[in-house]
C-alpha cells in the first residue's frame, strides 16, 4: 500500500460532486454580526466571537500600539528570549480576575491543553475524559502516555464506575469541557467535583466556550457553579471571548511552576505575539469594565431560542449562546448549510466525527453585539429553508 492511498476521501469527493461542500468560505470583513463573505452580506451565526470584541475599537487600538512598541514577534519561546512584560501582565490579570493563584499563557488553545495534560500526567496515571471533550484533550491524553478512560457524556454513574475500576493509589485526572462546543450544554461540575473528592482525583475544566459567557462577569464555568476553589486546573482560550488567539492555564502556583518547567509543548514553542497579547489583555479589560456583556449575550440567546421554537425549528435548549439545530443526516445537513449560506445566513454544519452519525446538526452561535432585528431575520430564513426540505433528507 502506498503511503498516500489514504488521501482519497470518498465523502469529500461525493459532497463536492453534489455541490454541498461547506468549508473554507472566505471572510472579507471584520468578524461582526453581519459580515461580507464571498461578495455578499451574510448574517454571522457561525462565530465564537461571543462578546463581539474583535471589532471593538479599543481592542484594535491596543493591538496596533503593541506592534509599534514591540514589533511583529518575539522570535523565541517564553523559556528563553520570548517573555514580554505584557505576557506577565496578562497572566497576572487573568489569575486575579478568575480567582486562581497563577496563570500560564500559551500561543494557542490547542497547545494549552497539550502543554498541561502531557506535563501533569504520565504513564502510571489515568485520565478520565467525557466522550464529547474537545479533540485537543484527546490528543493531549495520547501525548501524556497516561491510560485513557472515557465515560459517557455527562453520565455521572458511568464516571463513578470508571473511577471505581482504577487502582486507588494511581494518579487520576478528570477532564471535562465546561461548555461542550457542539451541543452547548454545560458539564455537571458539582457532581464531578464530588466524585473527585470521593476517589482522590483531580479536576480540569476546558473553559474555551465558558469563559466570558458563564459566571459572574463572565468568569467561567467554575464561577458559574461557585466551585473555583474545587477545580484544580482551568484552561481557557483567547480566540473566543477575548477576541485574539492563544490560551491559558489557571492553577495553583506550584502546579503552574511545574508545567512551566516540564512541558515540551510550552518550552519548545514560540510565545504569543505582541499584538495578540495586547488584544487579549485589552479585551479582558473591556470585560472587567463592562460585566453586562455576558448578560446581554444571555438575553439574546433566550430571544433567539424562543423565536426558533415559535417558528417550529427543533433545537437543543441550553443556557449558552451555542444553539444547535437538529438536521440528523450528513448530506441533508450539508445541503441546509449551503442553502442558508446562499440565503444570507452563515452557520456551521456539524457532521461525524464531530458528532455521532445520525445526530448531525447546524451549529449556530451568537454575539453580544447582535441585535434582535438581525436575529429575527435569521430565524425567518432558517425556518423557511428547513420547511422547504432537502433532497437528501434521511441520507
Amino acid at each position: 500500500m502506498d503511503l498516500f492511498d489514504k488521501c482519497h476521501i470518498n465523502l469529500l469527493d461525493e459532497i463536492r460532486a453534489k455541490h454541498i461542500y461547506p468549508y473554507f468560505h472566505c471572510l472579507e470583513s471584520r468578524q461582526a454580526p453581519v459580515v461580507e463573505m464571498e461578495g455578499q452580506k451574510r448574517i454571522m451565526l457561525g462565530s465564537n466571537n461571543y462578546l463581539g470584541l474583535t471589532e471593538d475599537e479599543q481592542v484594535i487600538a491596543a493591538g496596533k500600539a503593541a506592534l509599534e512598541q514591540y514589533g511583529t514577534g518575539v522570535s523565541g519561546s517564553r523559556f528563553l528570549n520570548g517573555t514580554l512584560d505584557m505576557h506577565l501582565r496578562l497572566e497576572q490579570t487573568l489569575a486575579r480576575f478568575t480567582g486562581y493563584e497563577a496563570a500560564m499563557i500559551c500561543s494557542t488553545g490547542f497547545q494549552t491543553n497539550l502543554a498541561i495534560i502531557s506535563s501533569i500526567c504520565g504513564k502510571d496515571d489515568y485520565i478520565l475524559n467525557d466522550r464529547e471533550n474537545h479533540a485537543s484533550i484527546y490528543d493531549a491524553t495520547r501525548l501524556s502516555y497516561a491510560t485513557q478512560v472515557r465515560y459517557r457524556h455527562s453520565d455521572m454513574e458511568d464516571l463513578e464506575r470508571r473511577l471505581q475500576s482504577i487502582p486507588p493509589e494511581a494518579g487520576k485526572l478528570i477532564v471535562t469541557d465546561g461548555v461542550f462546543s457542539m451541543r452547548g450544554d454545560i458539564c455537571r461540575l458539582p457532581d464531578i467535583c464530588d466524585l473527585a473528592d470521593k476517589y482522590n482525583a483531580r479536576v480540569m475544566v476546558d473553559d474555551a466556550h465558558g469563559f466570558g459567557v458563564l459566571g459572574e462577569g463572565g468568569r467561567g464555568t467554575a464561577a458559574h457553579f461557585g466551585l473555583t476553589d474545587r477545580v484544580d486546573i482551568t484552561m481557557l482560550t483567547f480566540s473566543k471571548s477575548l477576541a485574539s488567539i492563544g490560551g491559558c492555564m489557571l492553577a495553583s502556583q506550584r502546579v503552574t511552576d511545574y508545567v512551566r518547567h516540564t512541558s515540551r509543548p510550552f518550552i519548545f514553542s514560540a510565545s504569543l505575539t505582541p499584538s495578540a497579547t495586547a488584544t487579549a489583555l485589552a479585551a479582558l479589560e473591556q470585560l472587567e469594565q463592562d460585566p453586562t456583556r455576558p448578560e446581554r449575550l444571555m438575553q439574546l440567546t433566550r430571544h433567539f431560542q424562543q423565536a426558533l421554537l415559535k417558528a417550529g425549528v427543533k433545537i437543543i435548549e441550553a443556557p449558552t449562546p451555542i444553539v444547535p439545530i437538529f438536521t440528523y443526516h450528513t448530506l441533508a445537513t450539508l445541503f441546509y448549510g449551503k442553502r442558508l449560506f446562499e440565503e444570507g445566513v452563515y452557520v456551521n454544519p456539524v457532521i461525524a466525527p464531530a458528532c455521532v452519525e445520525g445526530e448531525c446538526l447546524l451549529r449556530t452561535t451568537l454575539m453580544a453585539t447582535h441585535s434582535e432585528e438581525v436575529l429575527d431575520e435569521a430565524v425567518e430564513i432558517i425556518a423557511r429553508v428547513l420547511r422547504q426540505g432537502s433532497p437528501f433528507d434521511g441520507q
